[in-house]
């Protein structure tokens, strides 16, 4: 499981009295137990556990705050003969198969919503007082589109959003290997366009995530203001795991 925690900009109210930290690693603990689970669906286990955190602070957090803290989420879960996937939000889940391309599955229906709402095709510079303003208008308006038919989906309050989510599954003793990838650690590929995805795979099959971040980094750095790559942060939240199936 990959997890990523959905922050917000300083000043919006959540509702909440806890960190998207905390909701995050809720969430990743509660999911590790339900898809132990065989008899759940990946489904079921991500609606099960997205149910049991609310139960968790309901007492003390308003639920019904659309900016109530929330989280990507990807799973793959070896069941049987077959490998399950589970994707929700803007990470990504590389399959690499052995006598076929890998599967990439990347829930894009975030960035379709971006282009609903009217953004400059660049940001301000990273630092400046300009980008905090848009950053928080921008999260505000994002909120109609959050967990509706229409816009994008991610895990929150709503267990329904699970159901929401990309799944599917391929034969076990066609995979090689699995990656999973938080949108911090895919920049190199489908941000900066520094890499394709077969180089990406290359690199965690050499040198493993580590090697993947430091040169998500060491990009990052090369422009610190966010010049040539426009983006809302210099550096952003980079998970990866990779699980190899076969030798």
């Amino acid at each position: 499981m990959v997890l990523d925690g959905a922050g917000s900009p300083a000043g919006l109210d959540s509702g909440c009295f806890h960190s998207v930290a905390w909701y995050a690693r809720t969430l990743g603990g509660l999911l590790a137990g339900a898809i132990a689970d065989r008899r759940l669906s990946l489904t079921e286990a991500l609606a099960v556990s997205i149910d049991a955190v609310n139960a968790a602070h309901r007492g003390t957090c308003d639920l019904a705050n659309p900016h109530s803290p929330s989280a990507t989420v990807l799973v793959a879960r070896a069941a049987g003969d077959r490998l399950e996937y589970l994707v929700l939000s803007d990470s990504t889940l590389i399959v690499e198969l052995a006598d076929d391309d890998p599967l990439i599955v990347t829930d894009a229906r975030l960035a379709g919503v971006y282009g609903k709402l009217d953004a400059p095709a660049r940001l301000p510079p990273l630092g400046s007082g300009d980008l905090a303003a848009d950053l928080f208008e921008h999260v505000r308006k994002l909120a109609a589109y959050r967990n509706q038919p229409g816009g994008f989906w991610v895990a929150s309050i709503n267990p329904a959003a699970a159901t929401q989510a990309l799944t599917g599954s391929v034969p076990l003793d066609q995979v090689e290997a699995v990656a999973l990838l938080s949108d911090g650690a895919t920049r190199t590929a489908d941000r900066f366009g520094l890499s394709t995805w077969a180089d990406v795979l290359a690199v965690l099959r050499k040198d493993g995530p580590q090697e993947l971040i430091r040169r998500t980094r060491e990009a990052e750095a090369g422009d610190p203001r966010g010049e040539r790559w426009s983006r809302s942060k210099a550096t952003d939240d980079a998970t990866a795991a990779y699980w190899t199936l076969r030798n």
